[in-house]
């Protein structure tokens, strides 16, 4: 059987997803010193067993030691999550997701982000004109 490459995951699941992209790999106790609130090792250990099985971490043998690793890479599973929060909040529209976090706070984009920004949106339809 197959395994879902869009598993849902719990809210400790996430964080614990989190913590191991930002160090590139983890072993149980550093991802416990992560958490907020964290519960016991043998907890985080069931958890990471979780998300092996689902498909979203491997573990490899590091002396006495196993140290987890995402099976993807952090922008392949960022894309992942964006479309669901597009489907989900947003009945699939980019546009609507998009002017949503344009709206959140003009101040954060700088002029290099306007414009590159521009040069996505321009794109594409600067290479339909080609063919």
């Amino acid at each position: 059987m197959a395994k879902n490459p869009n598993p849902e995951l719990s809210r400790r699941e996430r964080q614990i997803m989190e913590a191991i992209y930002r160090r590139g790999r983890a072993t149980a106790v550093e991802v416990s010193e992560s958490l907020p609130n964290a519960p016991g090792n043998s907890a985080v250990r069931a958890m990471l067993a979780i998300l092996v099985r689902k498909g979203l971490l491997k573990i490899e043998k590091d002396g006495p030691r196993f140290v987890y690793r995402p099976t993807r890479p952090g922008r392949e599973a960022g894309r992942s999550a964006i479309r669901r929060v597009v489907e989900t909040f947003f009945a699939g529209s980019l546009s609507s997701a998009v002017a949503a976090l344009l709206d959140a706070d003009e101040s954060d984009l700088s002029a290099a982000d306007l414009a590159r920004l521009k040069a996505m949106i321009e794109k594409p339809t600067k290479e339909a004109g080609k063919k």
